[in-house]
C-alpha cells in the first residue's frame, strides 16, 4: 500500500508539473485566444514543447520517490538497484529487447497509422524531444516503475513475478497516447525490459534499452514509447 501510494503522489506530481509547464508554454503564444480546442491540443503536443515538459517533470516526480525512500531509511540507490550493468548483461538486453521490436515492426507497425508524430520547430525544438522523450522519460519512467513499484510490490505477496505483470500492465495504460493495439505492445516490451531488472538487478540496464528503444522510434518514425 505504502509502494502504490507514494506512486500516485509521484504521477500526480508528474502530471500537474508536465501540465502545468505545457500550460505556461502554450499561454506564451501568440493568437492563442483565436485558436479553436482542437488546434490548442495540437500546439500543446508540439515535440519541442513536450520534451520541455518531460525535462521538467522529471526531477521534480524523481523527487519524490526520493523524500519516500529516505523517511523509509533506506538508501536510494540501493533501494532502486542503480547498479551498473555489466556489457554482456546489456548486450544480451538489448538482443531480447530488439526480438521485441522486430515482431512489433513485422505484426503491426506496417499496417498502422495511429502512432502520435510531433511537429518540432527550430532544431531547439528538436533537441528538447530527443532529451525528454529519448533520457528525461525513460529515467524517469524507469525508476518510477521497474526501479521504485517493482521494488515495492515484488517485497508483497504479488513476488516477483505478479510484479512484473502488474508495472507491466500500468506502464501500458500509462502512455494514453497510444491506442489499444499498441499498448499491448508496450505491455510485452514492459514485461521484458522488468524481467531484465528483475534477473540482473539493474534499474540502469532497463533505462539504457527503454532509452535505446525510444531513440529507434525517434530517428526511424518519430513517436516514442
Amino acid at each position: 500500500m505504502e509502494t502504490t501510494f507514494v506512486a500516485l503522489i509521484a504521477y500526480a506530481v508528474f502530471g500537474l508539473t508536465a501540465g502545468f509547464s505545457l500550460l505556461i508554454m502554450v499561454r506564451l503564444e501568440n493568437g492563442l485566444e483565436k485558436l479553436s480546442a482542437a488546434q490548442l491540443e495540437a500546439l500543446a503536443m508540439q515535440g519541442g514543447w513536450y520534451g520541455a515538459a518531460l525535462i521538467i517533470a522529471c526531477p521534480l516526480t524523481l523527487a519524490v520517490l526520493w523524500i519516500a525512500i529516505r523517511m523509509a531509511g533506506r538508501d536510494f540507490a540501493e533501494y532502486l538497484a542503480l547498479n551498473w550493468p555489466s556489457r554482456d548483461k546489456l548486450m544480451r538486453a538489448f538482443v531480447g529487447a530488439a526480438i521485441i521490436l522486430l515482431a512489433e515492426f513485422v505484426l503491426w507497425s506496417s499496417g498502422s497509422s495511429s502512432q502520435p508524430l510531433f511537429t518540432v520547430k527550430g532544431p531547439g525544438g528538436l533537441l528538447a524531444l530527443l532529451i525528454g522523450g529519448c533520457i528525461a522519460g525513460p529515467i524517469m519512467e524507469e525508476f518510477v516503475f521497474r526501479g521504485f513499484m517493482f521494488r515495492g510490490w515484488s517485497e508483497s505477496f504479488l513476488g516477483p513475478v505478479g510484479a512484473i505483470v502488474l508495472t507491466s500492465a500500468l506502464w501500458g495504460m500509462y502512455h494514453t497516447q497510444y491506442d489499444w493495439s499498441a499498448r499491448v505492445w508496450i505491455f510485452v516490451l514492459g514485461l521484458a525490459i522488468c524481467t531484465f531488472r528483475w534477473r540482473t538487478k539493474s534499474t540502469w540496464l532497463t533505462v539504457i534499452v527503454h532509452s535505446a528503444i525510444n531513440m529507434v522510434f525517434f530517428f526511424t518514425s518519430g513517436p516514442y514509447v
